[in-house]
């Protein structure tokens, strides 16, 4: 791999614009190539020194006449850091006044541009690093003064075990005048040891987690009175070494990313400057490299020194001096691709391919489409089989998006907080779909079945069953407590999912209102649930037929309500983060689920009961909720249609380079919202089976979600880059009360 690509792919995507543009430096020294090519043949350089350049680079440096630039240290005001001056470098190129010494005027003065904004951007991070280290050492006191009191209220104090020793020693040794030293002295410093630890818990206080939990939402609306001072419980010290294992673990990436970004930045200057003497034919490799050197990039060793700092403590404190657990924590091991996986997704796939083809030969062989029970077959057996269609469909988008994030490098298991090296990849989300895909397609296969007994009048019972039974295997899994099948993944699911039905009680953050989004593209899927309960819930599946769930006026209604749930969900969170955030953007996003709720029961309503008013009405309401959720998908959670920027109706800054891809995104958007023109205009295929048409229409609408997931993820990312947003947020456990109470 060329180091530019190997140079890109080791970036920290939210730092990229801090890093040396090594991609423009490289056209600049493309104009100089350029120019060079038109210098006259006399000025070339040997061709031998051109080649080697190791010899170059070892060359006398007392021949001052040869060098071709000269590097100057200057000092200048940074408002950013807390020193007031900082060291920039300016070079000044000698020769200049050469044929095409202009373009190389210009690569300098950028190259300076470049490595200045490095240099600071480094010496910023590493005192923030510094200051975090510092809060981090007060946390550890803290800790060692909490974890000393609680274990003294539970077991005999060290200075009582010490007090032993020394009477022992003093036993042995008679009444001499040293033991006597000897045991006050230790008796002292224990006494001086319980002091400190005393007085810093006299100066803590636990923070308060901004998290509400249901329990806790309960306890406010009660008025329960809570309980504020320092318990020294031991529920209390796991809780506090858990979040300042992360709070490390976290800082500790923060570190290696730092680390790498110097190596990286150092060794770009190094490839670009070798680069600039082949193709000029200077010999300015070796000077621009010693101001490098000496630079606080390359100088400094502040960063590997915390590093061994936080490795040595974290070691010590919370694995028990295990180094090998301890490192294993801190750098945790990324699991490597391996080929079964891809096997597998190719064997499931093809099967998949293979079971529908099979499939099409029997319904065309069997003229199933023209016999009696095929509208009966439609009613009851499709909707069943049809919610596994839909999972299957979003999973297939999902893999899609996390293909096109990783391309164009959204940080997206940053985004979501996926814990590190547990993050799914595409392939093996295809496979858990394409797997999904093929048990589905062999159950309906076993379905097929369109004549009922002549004697008894009824169905199989075991071959009706068996969609209940995938529905059952495939919860099972999801809720499966071994480690097989991405346990992780699916208790990271499980938990924003409960967060999401939980809306009022928990904070928002992004994987909460990120999946409750993709269920308001499932409705159909949900009704599809709700069927599961009525057709085998009322024993219909004996007979095949769906006459008590349509007769049945609790279906009826919660037909409407299934439908609004997701939407529901929504309003909820965003009348949370109104509250939490008081910003009047979320409160406009509530309107538009608001009107997206009371459209959807507008539709709904016109579908079972028809007529003219609810015609009229549904449009209204379906017309303003799209224009509403249409201009909110494009202008906010795309951050599209700006006015002013370089691409035109688009925005500053994309990722995509094709800026088509943008344009047919928007239209599409677009179309697609417009499906529920179907249902209040209420068309008609002869060829296709009402259910088939929902089906269709429900498809179209997961495409659209999938299509808008890749799209808000990407101006996500794009804001946490502006941001230099690269590391979570941590809460401390410990608030020193010198520090205020800003954390309470």
């Amino acid at each position: 791999m060329r180091f530019g690509k190997e140079f890109v792919s080791q970036t920290i995507p939210e730092w990229q614009e801090a890093y040396i543009n090594y991609a423009y430096l490289k056209t600049i020294l493309q104009d100089v190539q350029a120019s060079r090519k038109n210098c006259d043949s006399n000025s070339q350089s040997t061709p031998s020194l051109a080649r080697n350049l190791t010899r170059r680079y070892n060359r006398d440096a007392s021949v001052s006449e040869n060098h071709d630039i000269v590097v100057n240290t200057v000092t200048q005001d940074d408002e950013e850091l807390e020193t007031t001056t900082t060291t920039a470098y300016e070079t000044t190129f000698l020769k200049a006044g050469e044929a095409g010494g202009d373009f190389e005027v210009t690569f300098f003065r950028t190259l300076d541009r470049e490595f200045n904004k490095v240099n600071n951007f480094y010496r910023q991070k590493v005192e923030t690093a510094r200051n975090e280290a510092l809060a981090l050492n007060k946390q550890m006191d803290a800790l060692i003064a909490f974890r000393h009191k609680v274990m003294d209220d539970k077991t005999p104090s060290a200075f009582d075990s010490v007090s032993v020793d020394i009477n022992g020693l003093a036993s042995e040794v008679g009444s001499s005048s040293k033991a006597r030293e000897h045991r006050v002295a230790l008796a002292d410093l224990m006494r001086s040891d319980d002091t400190s630890k005393e007085s810093i818990l006299e100066r803590i206080r636990m923070n308060k987690t901004r998290e509400i939990t249901p329990l806790s939402a309960i306890k406010t609306i009660l008025k329960v009175r809570k309980q504020d001072e320092l318990k020294f419980t031991r529920e209390n010290l796991r809780e506090v070494e858990k979040r300042l294992q992360i709070a490390f673990i976290e800082f500790y990436q923060k570190l290696r990313h730092l680390k790498n970004y110097s190596f990286l930045n150092a060794c770009a200057v190094s490839k670009i400057m070798k680069k600039y003497d082949k193709v000029a034919k200077r010999y300015a490799a070796k000077l621009y490299m010693e101001m490098v050197d000496s630079s606080y990039l390359s100088s400094s060793d502040e960063v590997h020194k915390l590093l061994l700092k936080v490795e040595s403590t974290f070691i010590e404190h919370f694995s028990n001096s295990n180094r090998r657990q301890g490192m294993s924590l801190l750098r945790p091991k990324i699991h490597k691709e391996r080929h079964l996986i891809t096997f597998s997704t190719g064997f499931f796939f093809g099967c998949g391919i293979s079971l529908i083809v099979a499939l099409g030969l029997i319904i065309h062989a069997r003229n199933i489409m023209g016999t009696p029970g095929q509208r009966t077959y439609m009613e009851t057996m499709f909707p069943l089989y049809r919610f596994f269609g839909f999972v299957v469909l979003h999973m297939i988008m999902y893999a899609a998006n996390i293909y096109f994030w990783k391309r164009y490098r959204v940080n997206y298991s940053f985004i979501f907080g996926f814990k590190q090296g547990t993050e799914l990849n595409y392939r093996q989300v295809l496979l858990l779909s394409f797997g999904l895909g093929t048990l589905s397609l062999c159950a309906v296969l076993l379905n097929l079945d369109m004549e009922m007994d002549a004697e008894t009048k009824d169905y199989r019972t075991v071959t009706e069953l068996v969609p209940l039974f995938l529905l059952v295997l495939v919860i099972a899994i999801v809720l499966c407590p071994l480690n097989i099948l991405y346990r992780s993944s699916r208790y990271f699911f499980l938990a924003i999912l409960f967060r999401c039905i939980a809306a009022p009680f928990y904070t928002v953050h992004l994987p909460d209102f990120f999946l409750a989004d993709q269920l308001t593209s499932q409705v159909q899927a949900l009704r599809s649930l709700e069927f599961y309960i009525c057709y085998y819930g009322f024993g219909d599946f004996r007979h095949r037929r769906r006459n008590t769930c349509r007769s049945n006026v609790g279906f009826a209604t919660f037909y409407f309500i299934v439908a609004v749930i997701p939407y529901w969900l929504r309003l909820l969170q965003c009348i949370r983060r109104l509250m939490e955030e008081k910003e009047l953007c979320h409160g406009y996003n509530a309107i538009k689920y608001l009107l997206t709720i009371v459209a959807a029961c507008l539709r709904t309503a016109y579908t079972l009961n028809r007529g003219i008013t609810w015609n009229i009405t549904a449009w209204v309401f379906s017309g303003v909720a799209t224009f509403y959720g249409t201009y909110w998908d494009i202008v906010v959670d795309w951050g599209l249609l700006q006015r002013g920027c370089k691409n035109s109706l688009l925005r500053d800054k994309l990722l995509v380079p094709h800026k088509n891809v943008y344009y047919a995104a928007m239209v599409l958007n677009v179309l697609l919202r417009l499906v529920w023109l179907q249902t209040v205009l209420d068309l008609k295929f002869s060829f296709l089976h009402r259910e088939t048409i929902v089906a269709l229409l429900a498809c179209l609408e997961i495409i659209r979600r999938g299509i808008w997931s890749f799209f808000r993820l990407e101006n996500e990312h794009l804001n946490n880059v502006g941001r230099y947003r690269a590391f979570k947020t941590v809460p401390l456990p410990f608030n020193y009360e010198e520090d205020g109470n800003h954390n309470n």
